[in-house]
């Protein structure tokens, strides 16, 4: 992919509405070229401002001038009541179609949990792609959590399923969400589970199915101040049956 190509589908990306084969060519081109990389960061930095700033139109003090001068030429205006009476239409027509606009805007632009869900199908994506699965290779989770210390902020929670069949093969760091995030990676047979684990401040909650646009199962749920979501490309019952196996209960 050159820049001329990646360039229209910058903003897709940072919206999260790329398939994952188109993905991985323009992270690829990212990763080499800077212009293009830059533009992500730009396209990034503009979203991020307009989710956090109020969205409120003001119009300036010279345009209101200019409306009231131009009422008040109006022959046709024969009192102040008509006059007032046009301006109220004027200005009700034009907030409204401020308002069409905004709720356009907001349709289109994918949620929070969107975002996140892109976020973490490219990461495990990425993964498998560019041999990047494993940063500690173990089937031992006393050799698994111990190697995140230091590296992170906070000691996730690992266990080893093995016996469940779903054997702990390692892990390594990712970066979702903003932040640094352990990722835990377990095998069904020949497929791959990514586990990203979070500290969070949410109660407690039950395990959620999410399917991607391409296709990959997603299971989220938070307990002991965590959250988890695993990704694969398993089927739901045998992903839910991980996650069932995963979660952390009292002894």
């Amino acid at each position: 992919m050159n820049c001329q190509q990646a360039k229209p589908i910058v903003e897709a990306y940072a919206d999260g509405a790329l398939e994952a084969a188109m993905i991985m060519e323009l992270e690829r081109h990212l990763h080499d070229c800077p212009a293009c990389a830059q533009a992500l960061r730009n396209v990034q930095s503009l979203k991020k401002a307009l989710q956090q700033d109020a969205h409120y139109f003001a119009a300036p003090t010279e345009l209101r001038r200019r409306v009231k001068a131009e009422l008040n030429s109006k022959s046709e205006l024969k009192s102040r009541s008509s006059m007032w009476n046009w301006l109220t239409a004027a200005t009700t027509g034009m907030a409204t179609a401020c308002l069409a606009l905004l709720l356009v805007v907001s349709l289109g632009r994918p949620s929070a949990e969107q975002r996140l869900t892109q976020e973490i199908v490219s990461s495990h994506v990425r993964s498998l792609m560019a041999d990047h699965v494993l940063d500690v290779v173990s089937t031992d989770q006393h050799t698994v959590k111990p190697w995140f210390n230091g590296k992170l902020d906070f000691s996730p929670p690992v266990k080893d399923l093995a016996a469940k069949e779903f054997p702990l093969i390692g892990g390594r760091l990712d970066y979702l969400g903003g932040r640094n995030v352990a990722a835990l990676i377990f095998r069904r047979q020949k497929h791959v589970i990514n586990l990203f684990i979070w500290p969070t401040k949410e109660k407690n909650s039950e395990p959620a199915l999410i399917t991607s646009s391409q296709g990959y199962h997603l299971i989220h749920w938070s307990e002991v101040g965590m959250v988890f979501w695993a990704v694969s490309d398993l089927n739901e019952k045998e992903l839910m049956e991980f996650v069932q196996d995963y979660e952390i209960r009292p002894d």
